[in-house]
């Protein structure tokens, strides 16, 4: 049996792979199925409208868009759904990713998007996982012992701490 997709992924171009590896690194950890997709809201429109108003029919329950420069693609995303959209600001060259993340923070009222630090993606997998957790009792017992993890990492860390 096929385990159904719970997050979508979607980039505006390929060259937003590096960041995102992040975020899928934290999904394979959690034993989260995603999809990644690249789309764009400038050169795919019809096919990124497609994906997104058949995200939450297949089993979608949050999507994560990552763009740099302009950045539309988080918002005009959530301008198609009424699922949670989390935008991930992409570090760009002209502005060190200040335009993404303006760009995705500054939606209208009635079109939310969250939205992460800039190159975050792991926080964006974390984010949707939260998401997940509200309805999924073992993803939430799972997000726990996350918490208690890095809970111990950072206190350990006191035991190499040496200041001059």
């Amino acid at each position: 049996m096929k385990t159904k997709t719970l997050v979508g992924v979607i980039m505006g171009s390929d060259s937003d792979l590096p960041v995102m590896e992040k975020a899928f690194e934290i999904f394979r950890e959690f034993g989260i199925p995603y999809e990644v997709r690249i789309l764009s809201a400038h050169r795919t429109p019809k096919q990124h409208t497609e994906y997104v108003q058949t995200a939450e029919r297949r089993g979608i329950k949050t999507i994560i868009a990552a763009a740099g420069g302009a950045a539309h693609l988080p918002g005009v995303t959530a301008a198609h759904t009424t699922l949670p959209v989390i935008g991930v600001p992409i570090k760009s060259k002209a502005l060190n990713g200040m335009d993404s993340l303006l760009s995705i923070v500054q939606m209208p009222s009635g079109v939310p998007v969250a939205t992460v630090s800039i190159d975050g993606a792991k926080n964006a997998a974390l984010l949707a996982i939260q998401i997940i957790a509200l309805t999924d009792k073992k993803i939430k017992e799972k997000i726990k012992r996350y918490k208690r993890k890095i809970e111990k990492e950072s206190f350990a860390k006191n035991k190499t701490l040496t200041v001059k």
